[in-house]
């Protein structure tokens, strides 16, 4: 299923192309790493992982490589909790084996976004070797990682080998396990927003990307309640869910098949703990949490007339300059960067405004068509997440509730994607929706 459209051109006008060489999930799987290493001709191998990961898996592969006649050299991140940041990218690099010949990344989120940076950097083959079905950038070309205080997607190299031993995978925290369905779940939004996108903007599309994350979604619900038991047939339906949304990405070359606005809360969610410390937890959980209360504004949405009179004095009389005063409270010093990035994408262009305003009327029909076509109800999400124990709502995960309303508004200034926020300011109704 995975490699079905490998190389294939498609109707919607790209080839699609997946740069990963292999990949290995079910049982037992990571003894065949190094014949997988031999296959790179690598004599010489860089090792890396955290303390949590070496317990897991690195120790393991070490072993396992240098039983196979392999030369390992290893690095382990002293940091308790591991950040995507420059300091992290940094001590990689620095740490690095330069006789090496290929790089071997044990872990799954921070570890392999690392991992691909370092794989673009040097040039060398990379493998990944996950310790937990816990987020879905195992098969994309790029990392998600703070800079400047803002997150942002990286271009990197996407991993030549990705290894999912359901004998690891399933004995990760059960947290983590969680995270990694929520992760997937997200993918309704995402793809919905994907749809809107076409409609409004003539955006690229392609409806055969689609269906294949949509056909990943749905295996994987369909085995969520298998997580709770450690079920490896459910483990391993999630990680081929999660890889296969990497996969997407790469096919579409955007990140559209993956990541909507439900993202986006758990992104700024990640830049205040990095500004003020607050709580931070799981990049997939926040998702899932995210998740929820967009499938509720959407449904809010729905009910919504557009009015061309009440949008355009909406978008006229608001004011950027406070605006940007209340994301400097919410998100601190990163709200520099993101007003310089606005200079430069110009989302608040009256014109502009005027002209997807317009393409919104007419193609309103077709947009709840979209929703209705691709999202759940909040009724039946919250059955689904249930059914994996998975939390649903900020207070669960320790964020503020009297703060969602803001969070949602600042989410169409996190990077030029068009997304709910964004529809509902160009109808004039976001603070009402939110």
């Amino acid at each position: 299923m995975i490699y079905k459209m490998n190389g294939r051109a498609c109707s919607c006008g790209k080839r699609h192309v997946m740069p990963v060489d292999k990949i290995l999930i079910g049982k037992g799987v990571l003894s065949q790493l190094p014949e997988v290493l031999d296959g790179y001709g690598a004599k010489r191998a860089f090792v890396f992982f955290d303390k949590n990961t070496y317990a897991a898996a690195g120790k393991r592969v070490c072993e396992l490589l240098r039983s196979g006649d392999i030369f390992v050299s290893e690095y382990c991140f002293s940091e308790d909790a591991l950040e995507p940041e420059e300091k992290s990218v940094g001590s990689l690099i620095m740490h690095y084996d330069h006789s090496s010949d290929v790089i071997v990344g044990v872990g799954s989120g921070v570890i392999n976004d690392l991992g691909k940076i370092l794989a673009k950097t040097t040039g060398k083959p990379y493998v990944i070797v996950g310790s937990a079905p816990s987020m879905d950038g195992y098969a994309s070309d790029s990392s998600s990682m703070v800079r400047d205080g803002i997150k942002v997607s990286l271009p990197s190299a996407c991993p030549n080998v990705i290894i999912g031993d359901t004998e690891i995978l399933k004995d990760a925290p059960l947290h983590m396990i969680k995270s990694g369905l929520g992760d997937i779940i997200a993918k309704y939004v995402s793809i919905c927003e994907w749809r809107i996108a076409h409609i409004i903007l003539d955006e690229y599309y392609c409806e055969d990307v689609a269906e294949l994350m949509r056909s990943a979604l749905k295996k994987c619900a369909e085995n969520a309640s298998g997580l709770l038991k450690r079920d490896e047939d459910a483990i391993a339906a999630v990680f081929e869910g999660l890889v296969i949304s990497g996969v997407a990405m790469s096919y579409a070359g955007v990140t559209r098949p993956a990541s909507g606005v439900e993202h986006y809360f758990s992104h700024l969610w990640d830049m205040r703990g990095l500004e003020f410390g607050t709580h931070v937890d799981l990049h997939g959980i926040q998702c899932a949490v995210g998740t929820s209360i967009t499938v509720s504004l959407y449904e809010k949405l729905k009910k919504i007339k557009p009015s061309r009179e009440k949008a355009l004095r909406y978008v006229a009389e608001f004011d950027y300059a406070a605006w940007c005063e209340t994301l400097r409270e919410l998100l601190g010093g990163a709200v520099d960067n993101m007003i310089e990035i606005e200079k430069r994408e110009g989302k608040y262009d009256l014109r502009a405004h005027e002209l997807r305003l317009e393409r919104i009327i007419e193609k309103w029909k077709d947009i709840l068509r979209a929703i209705d076509e691709e999202l759940p109800t909040s009724e039946a999400l919250a059955e689904l997440f249930r059914s994996f124990d998975c939390p649903t709502t900020p207070s669960e995960i320790g964020q503020d509730e009297k703060l969602v309303p803001v969070i949602f508004r600042a989410t169409k200034d996190l990077r030029d994607k068009y997304i709910l926020s964004r529809l509902a300011f160009d109808l004039g109704v976001i603070d009402e929706l939110i």
